[in-house]
């Protein structure tokens, strides 16, 4: 499997593009290949959860993280379009505080590698959006964090048309001043 990566304006956030081989028929490729992925990034994670979400226009899921248990996660789309968002949490960090945001969608196949450490939301650009993540450690509800999906201090430019559609506990997400990152 072929791959191309390509480092964001945080190096350690990636954009993976895989071999897509298309003919008449559609479409063939790996979504993923432990080797070729260590390959390509010199990353060697065990993934132990996939995940799946379903989402309409505008819906703003994020900015997760967990403390104690910090997930990598490895994103794609499969329907639809999102602009995804990585943010450093990782206190001491030179990046800390710092944002990344990537537009993914189900046409262009390409994934994200968020590495442990980061918070990630996404923001639905289509009018339905399905996203699917591995991830390198499992769902632990109590060491789950919310960083607020607006916080000035960070400065996420999400490309909104009207107000996010969001859950009580993304509303209530906390500033990064006041956020637990001890992650």
């Amino acid at each position: 499997m072929k791959i191309t990566i390509t480092p964001t304006a945080l190096p350690e956030v990636l954009v993976i593009e895989p071999q897509v081989f298309s003919d008449q028929r559609g479409f063939f490729m790996e979504t993923f290949n432990a080797q070729a992925f260590e390959q390509a990034t010199g990353i060697r994670r065990t993934f132990v959860q996939d995940n799946h979400s379903g989402s309409v226009r505008n819906v703003l899921r994020g900015l997760h993280y967990q403390i104690q248990h910090p997930q990598g996660k490895l994103i794609r789309v499969i329907a639809g379009e999102v602009f995804d968002v990585a943010v450093d949490v990782r206190l001491g960090s030179p990046t800390y505080g710092k944002w990344v945001g990537v537009t993914v969608s189900a046409a262009d196949k390409k994934q994200l590698w968020i590495p442990e450490g980061f918070a990630h939301g996404f923001l639905v650009l289509s009018e339905h959006a399905e996203v699917l993540y591995k991830t390198t450690d499992y769902w632990y509800p109590e060491h789950e964090r919310t960083l607020l999906w607006n916080d000035p201090a960070v400065g996420v430019r999400w490309p909104l048309n009207g107000a996010p559609l969001l859950t009580a506990k993304d509303a209530a997400g906390k500033l990064l001043t006041e956020a637990d990152v001890s992650c």
